[in-house]
């Protein structure tokens, strides 16, 4: 799943729409596979999986789907973080770090653990302290 991920990825990198087409239906053809491997399981089918994006890109996005208002993209920002700090309180997920997961490639991780540490104002002015 990850390869066909980074194939899509190198398909819009370099444009190739007609590669992306492919890449995009090997990608959506790992989707169904797991999803009928859940329904066969009985645990969740392909809809499921539909109803889920649907709902959350409504909860997500309130400015668009709903009656909120956001007057720039700084408002948007914090609406989604105050949406994802929600989410994760009713997962019973103390941390802004609890949901990031741990077999993303390293670099990508501590990135991604920077961004939300720096997003709840725990960073650093400078980079002495940080090597410290």
């Amino acid at each position: 799943t990850l390869e066909e991920t980074y194939e899509v990825l190198d398909a819009i990198s370099r444009e190739d729409f007609d590669d992306l087409r492919g890449e995009l239906g090997d990608l959506l053809f790992q989707v169904v596979f797991y999803a009928q491997m859940a329904q066969e399981e009985g645990r969740f089918n392909f809809d499921d999986i539909c109803a889920a994006i649907s709902d959350k890109l409504e909860r997500r996005h309130p400015h668009i789907f709903g009656d909120a208002s956001a007057g720039n993209s700084a408002e948007v920002l914090a609406r989604w973080e105050q949406i994802k700090s929600a989410e994760r309180a009713e997962k019973s997920q103390h941390s802004a770090l609890d949901d990031i997961p741990l077999n993303l490639p390293a670099l990508m991780r501590a990135h991604k653990i920077q961004k939300r540490c720096s997003a709840v104002g725990f960073d650093w002015n400078s980079l002495g302290p940080v090597l410290e």
